[in-house]
């Protein structure tokens, strides 16, 4: 059994409010991590101590590019303080095949950084990494163009889809490249999110490939929601933990 977060974006309107509380709640529903998308302005000791109390683990942390390049010591000091090992670049935009590859050239800068202070480094997909150049995904070029020793990958099986990938073949390609994964679903009709077991994504294909490719964390995300989002989240955690025997 793969352990298996929530990426804290999800919920991030009652993060913002009650940042204690919202982690309370998912510790409650059964998560055993979560994956940050900012840290509640918590001091790093109180944060970990927090942690402690919860029996939640640091499943990863999504910082910005511009936070990366300016201030990348802080947040790799403030990280290993909360016991994180994976800090995930949530988004770059790209203007064409060259953006690509000089991008990957500055992953590799930050990776090797990271891999000197104890922590992989992962890239996060949406859709528009897939557009093509030349036969070729523009995630295939962040792929091929990044020292597999220093650059993982965390892909978000949504956005694979909804761009016209595969998946499990992806999961196959990256293999121990992808430490983390992103667990969504979509609707059958207009595509939007869904609970996690409930749309038309072949989740329990890509449970099973996981544990072959030896990712360690499923996260489950979802960026909207048709019901109570504190619903939603247990609803995909109880649905997951069926499936990820």
């Amino acid at each position: 059994m793969i352990p298996v977060a929530l990426q804290l974006y999800t919920l991030r309107e009652y993060a913002s409010k009650d940042f204690t509380g919202t982690l309370k709640r998912v510790a409650e529903i059964g998560y055993q991590g979560v994956e940050f998308a900012g840290y509640g302005n918590m001091k790093a000791e109180d944060l970990k101590s927090l942690l402690d109390e919860l029996k939640l683990k640091a499943a990863g942390s999504h910082v910005s590019i511009d936070t990366l390049r300016d201030d990348l010591k802080n947040v790799i000091d403030y990280n290993l303080k909360i016991g994180n090992h994976f800090i995930v670049c949530p988004w770059q935009k790209y203007s064409g095949k060259k953006d690509f590859i000089s991008f990957a050239k500055e992953l590799n800068e930050i990776g090797k950084v990271c891999k000197e202070n104890g922590l992989k480094f992962c890239y996060h997909n949406h859709a528009h990494e897939f557009e093509r150049f030349e036969g070729s995904y523009g995630f295939d070029l962040l792929i091929n163009n990044t020292d597999p020793e220093l650059v993982y990958f965390e892909v978000d099986i949504y956005w694979l889809k909804y761009a016209g990938a595969d998946p499990i073949s992806y999961i196959r390609k990256l293999g121990k490249r992808m430490p983390l994964i992103h667990i969504k679903d979509m609707e059958r009709v207009g595509r939007d999110f869904a609970e996690v077991g409930t749309g038309i994504m072949d989740i329990h294909g890509v449970v099973e490939e996981s544990k072959r490719a030896n990712v360690e964390w499923l996260i489950v995300e979802q960026d909207k929601f048709n019901k109570d989002p504190f619903e939603s989240v247990r609803i995909s955690f109880e649905n997951l933990k069926k499936i990820n025997l």
